[in-house]
């Protein structure tokens, strides 16, 4: 007889084969990201940030360097996603990404001036259409205080003095664009959440994606 680890038998069960999870700078997104991947035995998919040479100079100069900066970042996710789209696996096993593609959009929306950004917009509206859209994703909500607190804490030299103003204007842009495109949310509410040393945490996320939902945010409470 043979026989499955929990872990298979999660991902054989799994209703969504492709969740994406995202959030706030600081929400928990990569660490979710890899601890559900591995409780599932999915195929995960991380941001490559830190390949990304314009970062730092961002946080420095981001009058000088946002386009750059966003132009790289598509550019990068469009590369890591669409080889998605020539994977005949991809509906045959749980996929787990720490990002939306849309998010390309919500941060130059944020970090460039108008002009800008209408440029912006034309190149990723030719480029979307040919993303595998998630079939479920996974928004973490955390006030900016608990979001400042976790970048403090995973220390990256380039962040530490990102404003509370920016924080909460991309909070509200991720809000507004998942209300106003009705988008199958799971909306979590991370403030007290632990994601690491408290398995009960990580079970609701899990008992979570094996429920039918309709269009729209459904909000959970981890405390």
């Amino acid at each position: 007889m043979k026989i499955f680890s929990l872990s298979t038998y999660f991902a054989t069960i799994m209703k969504y084969k492709f969740v994406t999870i995202e959030g706030n700078i600081g929400a928990g997104k990569t660490t979710l990201a890899n601890i559900l991947s591995e409780k599932l035995n999915a195929r995960l998919i991380l941001e490559e940030f830190a390949d990304n040479p314009f970062l730092p100079k961002f946080y420095e100069n981001p009058d000088q360097y946002a386009f750059p900066l966003e132009l790289f970042f598509m550019a990068e996710r469009y590369k890591q996603l669409k080889e998605l789209l020539h994977n005949n696996d991809l509906f045959q096993k749980v996929t787990v990404s720490d990002y939306l593609f849309t998010k390309c959009l919500l941060f130059a929306k944020v970090n460039l001036p108008i002009e800008e950004y209408k440029l912006y917009q034309k190149l990723f509206d030719i480029i979307n259409p040919q993303i595998v859209q998630p079939e479920i994703l996974i928004y973490l909500h955390s006030p900016v205080t608990k979001l400042q607190e976790n970048i403090k804490v995973r220390n990256r030299s380039y962040e530490q003095n990102i404003p509370d103003d920016y924080l909460y204007t991309l909070q509200e842009t991720y809000i507004q664009y998942i209300k106003q495109n009705n988008i199958k949310t799971l909306f979590v509410d991370v403030t007290h959440a632990d994601f690491i040393n408290q398995e009960t945490h990580l079970n609701m996320i899990v008992e979570a994606l094996n429920q039918e939902y309709t269009d729209g945010q459904h909000y959970i409470t981890i405390s």
